[in-house]
């Protein structure tokens, strides 16, 4: 099944602190909502939007439009939804269990647990990779790789075998010496937890995130069905209005940069315990929180910058942690305090990024910051991780 022209290039443009007084520009939830509203209701702006705010054991719902056009149906905070590259911050987590474990090292090399990759990345750690200093170039922006799926969207890949597309080209750069997001490195990531523990990543998932973390509605498929209930994703623009793209792709030609399907429920109690260090060590918790320049796809609220397979948001409201994701038909960001404390979901049902709608980002990272603020209130701000 061909996939049309304008969606193709939709497609491929992507593939504890001190508490301090909360700042008085932190909003509330009924400007929230409005800013909600406002981007539903604006020129190709998503079909629908839910924000899942959390605050220890009390939860809190906003949302605005539908999750099915066709019904008319609301949005709810147990409709499946792609996670796209907040799939990353799932890869994060099985590494950095694993290191708990001292089944992975963070100086690990992609030479040693992976010696059948190409030689020239050899000396690349799995440090590298979780922050995106690998040099390792993308797959998804291969040129075979994109061609296969704008012939057949649903295409079945062998996701272990996704790093080819890239295993003749040369390193971006010198291994440590500059951040570029890549989809290529979360592969290796994936791949090297199998490597070191024998086991399948989906049962690395299940075993030591899904389980510990009370994960309900969260898997990693390989086709391109969505679990019901679920949530709509629509490209929108095109002449005909919003089209239905919620199954157009497969998941297995993204597997563990980006093919996590969960719900807004589930991946707010995720980013709790993630971001807090709940399946690792003090040490390794240390490590991930080293900070560097680096934003991530698309870029969150406020000031981004890139730990290990999680990202801080320096907003005006205070500090939060975590990863943000796009796909055709979805958009994610997700955060939380630096304690876990009060985390937050933020799901829309449709693609936004730079290349594809700028405005629409710029609009959508302001409505970030109100939920950033909203969630921390009276509370106060996170300000020192």
């Amino acid at each position: 099944m061909p996939l049309p022209l304008r969606l193709v290039s939709v497609l491929v443009a992507t593939c504890v602190g001190t508490l301090v007084p909360a700042s008085p520009a932190a909003a509330d939830d009924h400007s929230l909502q409005r800013g909600l509203d406002d981007m539903v209701a604006a020129p190709d702006g998503p079909p629908g939007v839910i924000v899942v705010l959390r605050d220890g054991d009390h939860q809190r719902v906003l949302s605005a439009g539908t999750a099915d056009l066709t019904t008319g149906r609301p949005l709810e905070p147990d409709d499946h939804t792609r996670t796209a590259s907040t799939s990353k911050a799932f890869s994060g987590a099985v590494a950095l269990s694993l290191v708990r474990q001292h089944r992975l090292a963070l100086d690990d090399t992609v030479g040693t647990r992976l010696p059948h990759q190409p030689r020239a990345w050899r000396k690349v750690t799995l440090r590298q990779l979780l922050q995106h200093t690998s040099g390792l170039p993308d797959f998804s922006q291969s040129t075979r790789f994109r061609s296969l799926i704008a012939a057949d969207p649903r295409r079945h890949f062998d996701s272990r075998r996704l790093l080819d597309f890239v295993a003749g080209e040369p390193l971006n750069f010198t291994p440590g010496s500059q951040y570029r997001y890549s989809n290529s490195d979360n592969i290796a990531v994936a791949l090297m937890a199998e490597a070191a523990t024998g086991a399948r990543y989906e049962d690395l998932l299940r075993h030591d995130v899904y389980r510990p973390l009370g994960l309900r509605d969260t898997s990693l498929p390989q086709g391109y069905e969505m679990p019901e209930p679920y949530m709509h994703g629509y490209a929108v623009g095109g002449p005909s209005g919003p089209e239905d793209v919620s199954e157009t792709i497969g998941m297995s030609g993204v597997w563990a940069s980006g093919g996590i399907t969960s719900s807004p429920r589930d991946l707010t109690a995720f980013i709790s315990g993630y971001a807090a260090g709940a399946l690792t060590s003090k040490a390794a918790l240390r490590e991930q929180r080293h900070w560097i320049p680096g934003s991530s796809e698309p870029a969150g609220p406020g000031r981004n910058s890139a730990g290990l397979a999680l990202f801080r948001y320096d907003t005006r409201c205070g500090v939060v942690l975590g990863h943000t994701g796009n796909t055709l038909g979805y958009t994610q960001l997700i955060a939380a305090t630096p304690d876990g404390r009060r985390s937050l979901t933020f799901s829309l049902t449709t693609q936004v990024n730079q290349t594809g709608n700028p405005e629409l980002l710029r609009k959508l990272r302001a409505v970030e910051e109100d939920a950033v603020c909203s969630l921390l209130g009276t509370y106060g701000a996170e300000r020192h991780s």
